[in-house]
Formats: C-alpha cells, sequence, structure tokens
C-alpha cells in the first residue's frame, strides 16, 4: 500500500516525446473524413449491432481530430501566426466544439461532419500559407 502511495510514476502524453517539430493537419482531416464516412454508413445501415459500433467508432474519431487540432492550436502555431491571422483562434475553437460532444461526437448528422471538413481546411489553408514563409 505505501508503495503505491510513495510511487513516482506519472503518466503521461503527448503528440510527441520529442519536440519533432512534424505537423500537418491532414491528420485531423482524415479522423474527420472517417467519421463522415461513419455517419454515411450508420445512416445507410438497420443492424443494430454495426450501429453501435459505428457510434463507438465515430466518437473515438471525433476525439483524435480534437486532439490533432489541439497539438496544432498549441505546440504548432506562435504569436505571429495568430497576429497574422487574426481568425485563428476562433477557427480551432469552432473545430474542435465540432469535433466535441455538440458537434460529431454527439451527431450523427453527416452535415454535422461536412462543417467539421469545412473548418479544418481552412485552418489547413492558414498552416500550409506559414510554411511558405
Amino acid at each position: 500500500m505505501f508503495s503505491r502511495i510513495f510511487s513516482r510514476t506519472t503518466a503521461v502524453h503527448a503528440h510527441c516525446d520529442l519536440p519533432c517539430g512534424v505537423y500537418d493537419p491532414a491528420q485531423a482531416r482524415i479522423e474527420a473524413e472517417s467519421v463522415l464516412a461513419i455517419t454515411k454508413k450508420y445512416a445507410d445501415s438497420s443492424d443494430e449491432a454495426f450501429r453501435t459500433r459505428a457510434i463507438v467508432i465515430k466518437e473515438q474519431r471525433s476525439e483524435l481530430v480534437k486532439h490533432h487540432l489541439w497539438v496544432l492550436w498549441t505546440d504548432y502555431f506562435k504569436a505571429p501566426h495568430f497576429e497574422k491571422y487574426p481568425q485563428l483562434n476562433t477557427l480551432f475553437n469552432e473545430a474542435t466544439k465540432l469535433a466535441g460532444a455538440g458537434g460529431t461526437k454527439g451527431s450523427m448528422d453527416p452535415a454535422v461532419a461536412e462543417e467539421l471538413l469545412a473548418k479544418i481546411e481552412e485552418i489547413s489553408k492558414i498552416f500550409w500559407e506559414t510554411k511558405q514563409g
């Protein structure tokens, strides 16, 4: 009992174990495309077991979208980016909310997934512009 109380193990999770500098909005886009495909397959199926699995997997993928967006937002983009692109914080806020419980995580509506993909595309355009300069 005392060994558990006084142990110094701490679990941590990060995008990378090193500041690797490898970022790409494609990670979020691919997961969001999966969410969209799942919502369509869900709508086309009457198999309750399949539909239940689809919901679980779609929620997991939505969480991955949020994770990949947060990594870009907090690790890649810096103050000069936010100054040049003042809409960037709003885009990330809207996109992560669209991937959350009020968005794709809590909805089986393909239109919500398409809206999420559109926000990711806007972020991606800005991301690639920053890579040019």
